[in-house]
């Protein structure tokens, strides 16, 4: 919920969702809600998670809240429980998939903000499903706009 003296406030489970290959998440705080500053997603990671890729334009920080994740970082993997924080520089190679059985779920900051429109303009709305073969061909097309390269497939 937005108020007019600019804050926001979101209880569990509120906030703009969508569904991406082996990912869902939930917008906490966007471009608008903070300047352009950062953006905030709770993301609930059940499966293969990300591609592979590069930030060219931002910092991007997973603080794990449940469950355990692998994060690629350029050649390193490390496996994060709860508690796990891991800033990735802009310019890295990354992904994160599930590293446990259940889904994990994580905090993730990215700054500046604007690149979560990517997934706006991907129009992936919440309970569609797309499969992950046209999901990295829509980032892909979309790569330049929004400074991201897509190097690899997801790990997992």
């Amino acid at each position: 919920m937005s108020f007019s003296d600019g804050r926001v406030v979101l209880g569990p489970g509120e906030g703009k969702t969508a569904n991406v290959p082996g990912h869902a998440f939930t917008y906490k705080a966007m471009r608008d809600d903070t300047g352009g500053a950062y953006s905030m997603l709770e993301v609930f990671v059940t499966g293969r998670g990300s591609t592979q890729h590069i930030h060219k334009a931002e910092e991007e920080a997973f603080y794990v809240l449940d469950g355990e994740v692998n994060v690629k970082v350029r050649e390193q993997t490390i496996r994060g429980a709860a508690g796990t924080f891991v800033l990735i520089p802009r310019g890295t190679v990354h992904a994160f998939w599930n590293a446990g059985v259940t889904p994990a779920k994580l905090l993730v900051i990215i700054s500046p903000a604007g690149l979560e429109q990517v997934w706006v303009e991907i129009g992936v709305e919440a309970g569609e499903e797309i499969d992950a073969a046209n999901w990295v061909e829509r980032v892909r097309a979309l790569g330049q706009k929004y400074k991201i390269e897509v190097v690899g497939p997801p790990l997992g």
